[in-house]
């Protein structure tokens, strides 16, 4: 089969599309054949092998890539089930995590697989999983958003941030979208009631007070962010500003406890989905959103397999509208 390879970390030139032997499915396993599969700034940090104390506690490998084949959010069909999987069958159209996504074949379990609702095309399934889940969890369960409260998001655009603006408004939050001003229209039709064009504004000059602010860039120190929040607001922090490539988002993430520790405002971080942690749930309520109508994956770009470095090269550089998707025949 062909897959996107990666034998060393380093820039997206150190991909290589060959001919591997295909996978197959164990005990619990499930074999999907992939139409589409999502790039994610989680796949150029799996790349680039950064931070670097994700490898030492055995995320990523320590001096090569632990998953030879790039990649992890897919939609597809089932093209195989080992023993002991229940709820798939050969033929069923999936959406889920499916590490080494970037092939014609992945190899995953089956607790990290939902039904891929009719209403998506695999395209637009495979931007659902770590975008969809992570913006579900920034804006539901660590942000506790409620209706009528003002939700700030910060990256509007972005593969998170436009489906936390879905969610939030769904939810009944009076939600400011802040983004470039060529996703101003786009981030409206998603459910912000207002947008702050970044080029123009600082959102931070504490006119507008936010009960929940949920920022995916870290492009503003946590005192300017403290500033917009109401007495009792919550910053959800998803990763962003992170203080180098050695600790990467655990350095951002015990800097937002020592902080929170000490002021009245809640800062929380949130940890984005990836194929190793609890997810099933998640993606099932996340689907059963779309299903309803009430969350709409947005597709920026498309890419063939074979320019999978260009679609990494493009994610990188921070400025994707919406998901980044690599198509397969």
């Amino acid at each position: 089969m062909r897959a996107v390879v990666q034998e060393r970390f380093g820039p997206p030139d150190t991909l290589r599309l060959r001919e591997i032997e295909p996978p197959r499915a164990g005990d619990g396993q499930v074999l999907v054949r992939v139409h589409a599969a999502a790039v994610n700034p989680y796949d150029w940090h799996m790349l680039r092998g950064d931070p670097y104390a994700a490898r030492l506690l055995g995320g990523m490998g320590l001096t090569r890539p632990r998953c030879r084949v790039a990649g992890v959010d897919a939609a597809g069909v089932v093209e195989h089930v080992g023993a002991g999987v229940r709820g798939l069958r050969p033929g069923d159209p999936v959406l889920g995590f499916c590490p080494g996504a970037f092939a014609e074949l992945a190899r995953t379990t089956e607790h990290l697989l939902v039904p891929k609702p009719d209403a998506l095309t695999f395209e637009q399934a495979a931007a659902v999983p770590m975008g969809a889940v992570t913006a579900l969890r920034g804006i539901r369960t660590v942000g506790r958003v409620r209706s009528g409260q003002r939700v700030l998001v910060n990256g509007a655009g972005g593969g998170v941030g436009a489906f936390a603006v879905q969610i939030a408004a769904v939810l009944g939050a009076e939600v400011t979208g802040v983004c470039s001003a060529r996703n101003a229209d786009l981030v409206r039709s998603l459910g912000a009631t207002h947008v702050v064009d970044y080029a123009r504004e600082d959102f931070t000059d504490g006119r507008v007070r936010y009960d929940v602010v949920l920022d995916n860039v870290g492009n503003h120190p946590l005192g300017r962010l403290r500033r917009v929040l109401t007495p009792a607001g919550v910053l959800v922090a998803n990763g962003g500003g992170s203080p180098g490539r050695v600790f990467g988002a655990v350095g951002a993430m015990l800097r937002l406890a020592a902080v929170d520790a000490v002021v009245r405002h809640r800062l929380r971080p949130i940890l984005p989905a990836t194929p190793d942690g609890p997810a099933h749930e998640d993606l099932l309520a996340v689907t059963a959103l779309v299903e309803a109508g009430q969350l709409t994956p947005v597709v920026g770009r498309t890419y063939a397999l074979a320019d999978a470095a260009e679609a990494l090269r493009h994610v990188e550089e921070g400025h994707a509208r919406g998901k980044t998707v690599i198509t397969l025949p």
